[in-house]
């Protein structure tokens, strides 16, 4: 009976930490099973990535002259079924020069997903940034950062690199004032900044955009693409 009670135990312990181990690498941000991930790059150069998921959106329409005026190119990680609605909006946003990259077709969460789910839903969406006339690299992030073993596997096929992030202001706070606060506290130099500015109010992501544009130039930092910032 006693040990009974011990293999149980320890049969226990082992699920726990294999459950733990499973949650902690799906919402790692620094590490995956296969492939090439990029947090943040090493540099001494005062250069940062400013990235957009999710959309697009009619917001683009402002965050597009915005991004102008202060002559910052920035990535964007659109959603398939998100361009189908907005084709135009994507198409602008390859025309002013940034980088698009691929957040899957439907914004499901890339775990537990068989491989002809996962084929489908990063194919059919490059296929949609091809048609919005974007010619570059297409660096991939998947939603909400989730990832496991299946999805790791197919990006390493299929060399394509996962981008997550090391700074994320929408994360950790609501208000504008303390988002760009804490980007201005965190920031270091190859930092990849996570936005999602599509789907609230304009005028708050307008400024919270340029809270943090401003406050970063004001301290010497250049905003390049992923794309770009992978070089340095």
């Amino acid at each position: 009976m006693k040990r009974k009670l011990v293999f149980s135990g320890i049969v226990i312990i082992i699920i726990f930490l294999a459950l733990y181990g499973s949650y902690k690498l799906m919402n790692s941000r620094s590490f995956q099973l296969f492939g090439g991930l990029t947090q943040q790059v090493e540099t001494n150069q005062k250069v940062v990535a400013l990235t957009f998921d999710d959309g697009p959106t009619e917001n683009v329409n402002e965050i597009l002259p915005l991004l102008e005026k202060y002559d910052v190119k920035a990535t964007f990680f659109l959603i398939g079924q998100d361009i189908e609605k907005y084709p135009e909006e994507a198409k602008e946003i390859a025309e002013a020069g940034h980088q698009l990259g691929n957040h899957t077709y439907s914004h499901n969460r890339m775990i537990f997903k068989s491989p002809s789910f996962i084929k489908e839903e990063i194919e059919k969406t490059d296929e949609l940034i091809r048609k919005a006339g974007y010619e570059g690299e297409i660096d991939f992030r998947p939603p909400n950062s989730k990832k496991l073993v299946g999805l790791p596997h197919y990006l390493y096929k299929q060399k394509i690199d996962t981008i997550t992030m090391n700074i994320e202001p929408d994360t950790f706070y609501t208000e504008t004032e303390d988002r760009i606060q804490y980007v201005r506290e965190q920031i270091i130099p190859g930092s990849i900044i996570l936005m999602h500015p599509m789907y609230e109010d304009s005028d708050k992501v307008l400024a919270e955009i340029e809270g943090i544009i401003q406050s970063l130039k004001d301290e010497g930092y250049r905003f390049v693409t992923v794309n770009e910032l992978q070089g340095y």
